[in-house]
């Protein structure tokens, strides 16, 4: 596969939008400050994020949960929460927010966007760090997560990719993501997370395999606390192999989740930047289509400096270990550099442990069925050949034609000038998908 920049969704409202997330206030800024700061847009495709519309929300979506995030307007600061608000999961981990239905709808464009890229092929790498919340349910939030936008740019990819393999590196388990494809033998969720009593989502042990017509296509490799590089790696290096082998995907979603690095408040595993890094590799290595989205990660500074290297290793940069200086400078400190070091926590996770999880999920494995019809839960057939039409029309353009306006309507891509950072003289060729 010979390689094409990556392409990097932007936009100043899904940066505004993802700045309001009440669990992850102003990170999204933070990451995008730190790329241009080390001008990583010059070695990127730059991609106007487009919010996601009603009917792409339904592919996954109940409208009756949709409908009720409409209700949410301008909110006062005294606003309680009702019975109905959490019986759609509006509450204490996801609590209620003005103009819900709109943010909802910009986060989730930013990975439809990105599975856009993919569909096409103007990127093998499609990155949108601000997306990756894994937990939302059809039915509601969870989880900090008010949407599964996960699902809906999987949904989107699916339209030319038969088979996806979504990976999770996330500390906390992908239920949302799981749970939507548990019956699917067209997605098969691989989950690297810790599993220990009372750690939230409390899903994800190693006898989770999928329901039924979906039975062997789900794999999780529970973690104990304080799991290092080397662990995480072990893990991986013995599994995703034999994952990729048996499944043979067409595309990969890798969820690069930054809340298991060492001191995360939410996390309590012990990972640095090279772990992440290393699993990436891996993945980069299959030279298959794929999508890289963020998720939790309550450290800002580390889930900028995590997701800034993964960037650059996307996009085959070296970047000097010392931040430049820019506005959130000062957060870095007190050593100001992008290297994250370890911690000096015991891994409570033995060779031992980590031995018998593989040589289950070898066995566990062996209930994967790849000769059977590709199963579709999410959609009914006649949507999915709607949705087949419309994007078949997707064109490229790289100049507006004089005679634009007597083409047929499409899909188009066009560059416009725009700064990827707005109150900056730094300006990046940024490109729009418009109708």
């Amino acid at each position: 596969m010979s390689f094409k920049k990556p392409c990097y969704i932007w936009d100043p409202l899904l940066i505004s939008q993802s700045d309001r997330l009440p669990a992850v206030p102003f990170r999204a800024s933070m990451v995008n400050d730190l790329l241009t700061a080390y001008e990583l847009n010059n070695n990127l495709q730059v991609i106007r994020s487009t919010p996601a519309s009603y009917d792409d929300l339904k592919k996954f979506h109940s409208e009756l949960y949709l409908d009720h995030l409409k209700s949410f307007h301008e909110l006062e600061e005294d606003y309680m929460t009702n019975d109905q608000d959490e019986e759609y999961g509006i509450g204490y981990d996801c609590p209620p927010i003005s103009n819900m239905y709109e943010l909802v709808t910009v986060v989730a464009g930013g990975s439809i966007t990105a599975a856009k890229c993919l569909l096409l092929g103007i990127t093998n790498v499609a990155i949108n760090w601000c997306g990756g919340w894994h937990h939302a349910q059809r039915f509601g939030a969870e989880g900090f997560c008010y949407v599964n936008d996960i699902v809906l740019a999987i949904e989107k990819l699916r339209l030319k990719f038969k088979k996806i393999l979504y990976i999770d590196l996330d500390v906390h388990h992908g239920n949302g993501v799981q749970d939507a494809y548990k019956l699917s033998k067209s997605v098969f969720t691989l989950s690297f997370h810790k599993y220990e009593p009372g750690f939230y989502p409390g899903s994800g042990n190693i006898d989770d395999v999928g329901s039924l017509t979906g039975k062997g296509y789900s794999c999780n490799f529970p973690l104990h606390a304080f799991y290092t590089d080397k662990t995480l790696v072990n893990a991986f290096a013995n599994v995703f192999p034999l994952v990729n082998l048996k499944f043979e995907p067409d595309a990969i979603v890798m969820q690069c989740g930054a809340d298991g690095l060492v001191i995360d408040p939410h996390g309590g595993a012990c990972l640095t930047d090279q772990g992440y890094i290393t699993c990436l590799h891996k993945v980069l290595a299959t030279e298959k289509p794929i999508l890289l989205l963020g998720g939790g990660g309550y450290n800002h500074p580390n889930a900028a400096r995590l997701w800034t290297k993964l960037t650059a290793v996307a996009a085959g940069v070296d970047l000097d270990d010392n931040i430049p200086e820019h506005d959130h400078w000062p957060k870095y400190g007190p050593d100001y550099i992008l290297s994250i070091q370890p911690s000096l926590t015991k891994d409570l996770n033995t060779e031992q442990y980590i031995n018998e999880c593989i040589s289950q999920i070898k066995c566990n494995l062996e209930l994967l069925d790849t000769k059977t019809a590709i199963y579709l839960p999410l959609k009914r057939k006649q949507d999915q050949e709607e949705d087949i039409k419309i994007d078949s029309e997707f064109k490229i353009v790289e100049k507006q034609d004089s005679g634009e306006g007597n083409l047929k309507k499409e899909t188009r891509l066009k560059p416009v000038k725009a700064q990827l950072v707005p109150e900056k003289d730094n300006k990046a060729d940024v490109y729009d998908f418009q109708d």
